[in-house]
């Protein structure tokens, strides 16, 4: 690979680019559209992923993107820039701080680099290969929790998981200590700070999760999908993060016996 470190400056402009439209429109009266898929977007989803496709363009123009809202562009090149605008359009429009815009790097179709961006309360989470990851520039870690049932457990939604996914998603919740819902990337950052324990999730696209695996891995935290395979850039989008490896292999066993 080519020198990471040249590749995080580039990711920290697209970041901080982002912000400001990211506020300009925060609990404003925006026009929420509704996709082909039923989930909503505005005008500062497509406005902050253009400011960073634009941004891409110049400095990197041999790089590859996958956007959530404009979609591929030379995803076949040895660098792909994987970009969610902001991750949880939902807590946008309703005026919750724990969106997050979602930027990451892989290298043939690994993730290697990868920020968390939270505009509003100004916490970036940097992760990458190699290194230990980073919130506001300070080092940290997720915590030791050696089982399920002594486990903080956060999921978007119950009602994302449908058929044999729901009674996975019924045999995680109720095995662990404390359920908790609805911050989606935030949580990740949670579970790298060593304020959670485990995210289970379905139905998620690469740009939902390939920025989150640097920032959870580089805290000496686990990510893998729902058989314990790495995750890259066309895993299937059933995610697990774990601060713990032990409490991750619980949750792998856990989903595995509950869908038989």
């Amino acid at each position: 690979m080519e020198d990471l470190d040249q590749f995080l400056e580039i990711a920290h402009k697209l970041a901080d680019a982002a912000r400001p439209v990211v506020r300009k429109y925060y609990r404003t009266p925006v026009a929420v559209d509704v996709k082909a898929d039923d989930s909503p977007v505005t005008i500062a989803d497509r406005e902050v992923e253009r400011t960073m496709r634009d941004i891409l363009g110049k400095e990197l123009p041999d790089h590859g993107i996958l956007g959530e809202e404009y979609g591929r562009e030379n995803v076949d090149a040895e660098y792909v820039w994987v970009l969610d605008p902001i991750d949880g359009t939902k807590s946008f429009i309703s005026g919750k701080p724990s969106f997050a815009t979602l930027i990451a790097l892989c290298h043939r179709g690994k993730p290697v680099l990868g920020i968390i961006d939270q505009a509003i309360t100004e916490e970036r989470w940097v992760g990458m290969m190699g290194k230990a990851s980073t919130m506001n520039g300070k080092e940290i870690s997720a915590r030791e929790c050696e089982d399920l049932k002594s486990a903080t457990f956060f999921t978007t939604a119950p009602e994302l998981f449908r058929d044999d996914a729901k009674k996975a998603y019924d045999a995680v919740s109720t095995q662990c200590r404390v359920p908790m819902y609805g911050v989606d990337a935030y949580a990740y950052g949670l579970t790298a700070l060593g304020l959670a324990d485990t995210v289970v999730e379905i139905g998620l696209q690469a740009y939902d999760f390939c920025a989150l695996v640097p920032v959870v891995e580089g805290a000496g935290g686990v990510m893998s999908d729902w058989s314990g395979k790495e995750l890259t850039i066309d895993s299937d989008g059933a995610v697990i993060a774990s601060g713990d490896a032990r409490c991750h292999q619980d949750v792998l066993e856990t989903i595995k016996a509950a869908m038989g």
